[in-house]
């Protein structure tokens, strides 16, 4: 995939400012008292899903809808994708702490990269091993010593998180695979953006019948609103434009900064405050994601 350097780095802020939207669920969730885990999952997929058109017909007119028409069976896989992911964190944050669920998501960039190896019969170049080692190192102490849930609830909830990589991972390959065939075919790339609108409305469908009977307030539907909205419509709306520029590994990369700016949310405004060994693990993350991005641009500048 022929890329530039200045679509790198466009994509590399799209991606930074989708991971400190995403990071605030968990904090948010925590202030929302009234609502059963169920029917959160089903009213966040419900806004997410009711952003999606209108934020593609606002920035992108009535061409933001095409994909509808010539998606086919890749954009409904692409859609179950993310209803799993929806559906999952919502669940999973219910049942265990911000932490445990975000670390075990973190897992993405490990599956996303052994996905695209098979996949795309490519080797990965050694510093992204290099960098999904030492973010796996990083996110293990952070796991082994500080945040490791105990108990049937919190191996529960940690069971459920771990369909968040996975689902990830299928999507972010799923991007770059579709991404490739347009370009080795002079195709118009397909828009994955209606993919976020159908999955958030398969998520409400599977949530609805766990969510019955309703016991929201007004209070809590407000939390959920901003919820589907800032949190989840729109910046999984930029991801996909971000993963047009991006392979999936590096997207998979990047998204991880998402554990690390939950979890500060979290020990800033809802006392779940990190030791020391999720400090130092979350060190070793950023470091590395800094270090690989810094030497994909390097190589792409010099390729220019």
């Amino acid at each position: 995939m022929q890329r530039t350097a200045i679509e790198h780095k466009k994509a590399i802020f799209l991606m930074l400012a989708c991971t400190l939207m995403w990071s605030s669920a968990g904090v948010i969730t925590r202030y929302i008292h009234n609502t059963p885990s169920f029917e959160i999952a089903m009213w966040r997929s419900i806004f997410a899903a009711l952003t999606v058109p209108v934020f593609l017909r606002i920035t992108e007119g009535h061409s933001g809808f095409s994909s509808l028409r010539t998606g086919g069976k890749t954009l409904w896989l692409s859609a179950l994708c993310w209803a799993v992911m929806f559906s999952c964190f919502m669940i999973a944050l219910s049942l265990t702490s911000v932490a445990n669920v975000l670390i075990t998501q973190s897992l993405a960039p490990v599956f996303t990269a052994l996905l695209a190896w098979l996949v795309f019969k490519r080797n990965i170049p050694p510093r992204l091993w290099l960098t999904i080692f030492l973010v796996s190192c990083g996110i293990t102490l952070m796991y082994m010593f500080d945040v490791a849930g105990h108990g049937v609830k919190h191996l529960l909830g940690i069971f459920i998180a771990i369909g968040i990589p996975i689902a990830a991972a299928i999507n972010f390959v799923i991007l770059q695979h579709k991404a490739l065939n347009s370009t080795l075919h002079n195709q118009t790339p397909i828009n994955f953006s209606t993919a976020v609108m159908i999955g958030g409305v398969l998520s409400a469908v599977a949530m609805l019948p766990l969510a019955l009977p309703l016991y929201v307030n007004l209070h809590d539907f407000l939390l959920l609103a901003f919820l589907g909205i800032m949190q989840l419509g729109i910046p999984c709306v930029l991801m996909v434009k971000a993963a047009r520029h991006l392979t999936a590994p590096e997207t998979a990369l990047l998204a991880l900064l998402e554990v690390i700016f939950g979890m500060v949310w979290a020990w800033l405004f809802a006392g779940e405050q990190p030791g020391p060994s999720t400090l130092v693990g979350g060190t070793m993350v950023i470091g590395a994601l800094a270090w690989n991005e810094y030497k994909g641009l390097k190589t792409l500048s010099n390729t220019a």
